[in-house]
């Protein structure tokens, strides 16, 4: 055993080892307080200086991350910044940076990259390097182990790198980062070693894996799971709806099977940072093999589709009240890209606004979780949430439930809207005024 991987080892396992985490978002921020949380001193890297700001004033800007549990941390240590030179003072370093795609839909490395050129030249011996970020397989040994290696240290004897893919599903009450399962690859035996050391400080169960090309394929196995599921089920949705057939109800039905069945609930398109992103990574790389996945890409154009159906359900609604869309006013209820989170990235939400707004129609939004539509790379809207009441309702040509958040009164709703596109199955029943969709 090296020199260094001992000492390292020795330092995670003790507790001495000062954890950096790049990248200070949905994923980095509650790593970094579960590091914080048993007892590690943390330091946390971020290029935005609002974010920074925010964090070593005691605020967050997470909405299911108080702001007492970052006042907590600073008072065990934890810090924030944006001078990349600190990289030296820390002894792992967790890359949780985002993977989006470009405009053709292929992977953008940008992130990853620019974050290895960035600290490069401030890494030493005796420190490990994990990227979290969703990839393709062949990232981590294509990508980031030539750049280590340029600094002249030796990968798994004096630096360590590994693949180990975030999972976190925000608003999931049932899990934390601590109780899921953890998958860790090394680009060698000791880098796997030193990863499962990392981890095991922080998280109940650690998986490891044989490669890092292992544990990126399985990251998008588990999400390319997901995709191609919702696929599946929103393209029964459709034909369900033609023939009068009820999805959610069959759906339900189904699920009382005990075995060989997994229900998937339809709804107006895919959103996260992940299940909407991640199966093009497979299929851009399977191309340099020569490979055409059809299948993943089958389900990718079913769940891009969704949007596009919600508006034609609703302009079929108005049609029937004598109405067009041109000249309406729409009210779109959630916009955040799952339930009773305020995570906005990839929300087919704002895809639908987007194709009503083009079509005429003057579009506006509420949502509890997000009072201000925020600052998007690709969509703007100079719009605020909307308080809903019964009278506020009625001044609505029609209102699409695009995110059922709990916080909403359905019943409420259900008794004042004059049209409702449901996309989430929250109006079981026949009702004059519910366009299911």
């Amino acid at each position: 055993m090296s020199n260094a991987k001992n000492s390292l080892l020795n330092k995670l396992k003790s507790s001495e080892a000062i954890i950096g985490i790049v990248g200070l978002g949905y994923v980095g921020l509650p790593l970094m307080l579960r590091y914080n949380d048993v007892g590690c001193r943390v330091l946390g890297f971020d290029i935005d200086s609002e974010k920074v700001g925010k964090l070593n004033s005691g605020k967050s800007y997470i909405e299911h991350i108080p702001s007492e549990k970052i006042t907590k941390a600073q008072s065990t240590g934890f810090e924030a910044t944006t001078t990349f030179e600190r990289i030296s003072e820390v002894d792992a370093i967790i890359l949780c940076v985002p993977t989006p795609l470009n405009k053709h839909r292929e992977p953008d490395m940008s992130f990853v990259i620019d974050t290895a050129e960035v600290i490069k030249p401030f890494l030493r011996a005796g420190q490990i390097i994990s990227l979290e970020s969703t990839t393709y397989p062949g990232t981590t040994e294509e990508e980031l182990l030539p750049r280590i290696r340029e600094t002249g240290l030796t990968v798994g004897e004096e630096i360590f790198l590994i693949y180990s893919p975030e999972r976190e599903d925000p608003g999931n009450l049932n899990f934390e980062t601590r109780t899921i399962p953890k998958i860790v690859g090394g680009c060698t035996e000791s880098c796997k070693d030193v990863g499962v050391a990392l981890y095991l400080k922080a998280i109940d169960e650690v998986v490891p894996v044989s490669s890092t090309k292992v544990a990126e394929m399985t990251k998008l196995l588990e999400n390319i799971h997901r995709a191609v599921n919702i696929g599946l089920v929103n393209e029964m949705k459709v034909v369900a709806d033609r023939m009068g057939i009820d999805i959610f109800e069959v759906v339900e039905a189904a699920a009382t099977k005990p075995f060989g069945f997994t229900p998937y609930y339809p709804g107006p398109g895919l959103g996260g940072h992940c299940i909407p992103i991640d199966p093009f990574y497979l299929t851009w790389k399977a191309r340099e093999y020569g490979l055409h996945t059809r299948f993943i890409e089958l389900s990718g154009e079913v769940n891009r589709a969704m949007p596009e159906y919600v508006v034609g359900k609703l302009i079929e609604g108005l049609n029937e009240r004598g109405k067009a869309l041109k000249g309406s006013k729409i009210l779109v209820l959630g916009i955040a890209y799952k339930k009773n989170v305020d995570d906005m990235r990839e929300s087919p939400s704002v895809e639908i606004m987007e194709i009503i707004e083009s079509k005429g129609a003057k579009v506006a939004y509420s949502d509890p979780h997000v009072p201000t539509f925020p600052q998007m790379r690709e969509h703007h809207f100079d719009l605020t949430s909307e308080d809903i009441g019964p009278s506020s309702l009625k001044s609505y040509d029609a209102i699409i439930i695009a995110t059922d958040h709990d916080k909403f009164d359905y019943d409420m709703i259900g008794k004042n809207a004059a049209l409702i596109v449901d996309s989430r199955g929250k109006y079981r029943d026949s009702q004059h005024n519910v366009i299911k969709a």
